[in-house]
């Protein structure tokens, strides 16, 4: 239980290490989308990484190469969904989620908190968080596509194009 092997450490040791270059390497290669969480499948791909370096770094049944292939692999479906949701904005709509406003000129939007599963008082804290005690002084509150609460107060709101939806 507490320990194994000298054998098992040092396989720890020399793969983990080689799996993590590995990885930097292909992340540098893939670019800054692969992590970049804008979306679920962003997070699921940041996830299914940390997985798989897991799995090599602590499971005998997986070697650096299997490791290396499938950090491959999730780097380049990545890219693929990137690519397709950047040149066919149609495929936009079934690989990512649009953003929804929550708070409107201090006003809740009932149908949207909703259809997102939210409470008022999640906007709430949102708005503590960002420093405001009043509603009032909030343009919008928007649920980004990452799941994050953006909080837009009121001397921000500009002409709202940040607010436009594609």
């Amino acid at each position: 239980m507490w320990f194994d092997s000298w054998p098992d450490i040092l396989r720890t040791v020399v793969v983990g290490s080689a799996a993590y270059v590995t990885l930097v390497l292909i992340l540098r290669v893939s670019g800054k989308r692969t992590l970049g969480q804008l979306n679920a499948f962003d997070l699921v791909v940041s996830v299914a990484l940390g997985s798989t370096l897991a799995t090599i770094l602590l499971s005998k049944d997986v070697s650096w190469a299997e490791g290396a292939t499938a950090f491959t692999l999730l780097a380049a479906l990545q890219f693929g969904v990137g690519t397709v949701s950047t040149k066919w904005p149609v495929s936009r709509k079934v690989i990512t989620s649009q953003p929804a406003v929550l708070l409107w000129d201090g006003v809740f939007e009932r149908d949207a908190l909703r259809s997102n599963r939210l409470t008022e008082a999640e906007i709430r804290q949102a708005a503590r968080e960002s420093g405001y005690g009043d509603l009032s002084l909030l343009a919008a509150v928007v649920l980004e596509t990452n799941g994050k609460l953006s909080v837009i107060p009121v001397q921000q709101i500009g002409d709202g194009s940040a607010l436009r939806k594609d």
